[in-house]
């Protein structure tokens, strides 16, 4: 890959390849994808279950490696990388929302938030914490552990702590897929406005058409091949 390459995209992929061993034999989980990134572009992985899609997301994540190819984050070619390297890496630059939300039960809202600003040296991460906790309407939630929140308020959470960071990376895999759809919408607004007003890249794996509809671009995936990337018309 180009060094000028390397400099423009925040997140490259270049003919990965993803093979996995079955009964039946090697299956072909991903073939050949090749495309990068910008910074603060919305992208939607978007296709059939089994195309392919959170494979890839977790080959982007640096979550785990392709059978063939490189995946670039910034110059950082995690393929080169060792699970701590790219755990490492993850770590300083990315965050993840997940469809199951994933906080931790017996944290509150806040400490839950706090984790990672903790992890990553954060000066002040009660301080932190509560700024986002507010930013995404939560304020008077704080202190409310995850039984006690609404399915909608667990995914606020959630995505609060995965942009309490400032990752360069945001990947969020199925976000609105537990929510009904006015929930769904509302944590989609969300999402779109941290990442236009704080320059993070967000990878969005979803079924949601009027969600895909939204991003700068749609990667399209079809057997495990990248048959589509489609920009947004200005």
């Amino acid at each position: 890959m180009s060094e000028n390459m390397n400099k423009q995209a925040v997140l490259t992929a270049k003919n990965v390849t993803k093979k996995v061993s079955s009964p039946e034999g090697t299956l072909t989980i991903l073939s050949e994808v090749t495309f990068s990134v910008q910074k603060g572009e919305s992208v939607a992985l978007v296709g059939v279950s089994g195309a392919g899609k959170s494979t890839l997301l977790a080959l982007l994540a640096g979550l785990d490696l392709p059978t063939a190819g490189e995946i670039w984050l910034g110059d950082v070619n995690l393929t080169e990388l060792d699970e701590d390297g790219r755990a490492a890496v993850r770590a300083s630059n990315v965050g993840f929302v997940f469809q199951s939300f994933h906080l931790l039960p017996s944290l509150n809202a806040l400490e839950n938030v706090m984790l990672p600003l903790e992890l990553g040296g954060d000066g002040n991460p009660r301080g932190t914490a509560t700024k986002i906790m507010e930013r995404v309407g939560l304020g008077a939630r704080l202190h409310h552990y995850p039984a006690q929140l609404s399915g909608g308020e667990k995914q606020r959470v959630a995505i609060a702590r995965a942009f309490a960071t400032r990752p360069a990376v945001l990947f969020a895999d199925e976000p609105t897929g537990n929510l009904d759809s006015v929930t769904g919408e509302k944590i989609a607004d969300l999402m779109f406005d941290l990442n236009r007003n704080s320059s993070t890249t967000l990878i969005i794996v979803t079924h949601d058409s009027s969600i895909a509809a939204r991003c700068d671009r749609r990667l399209g995936l079809e057997a495990g091949c990248l048959v589509a990337d489609e920009k947004k018309p200005q």
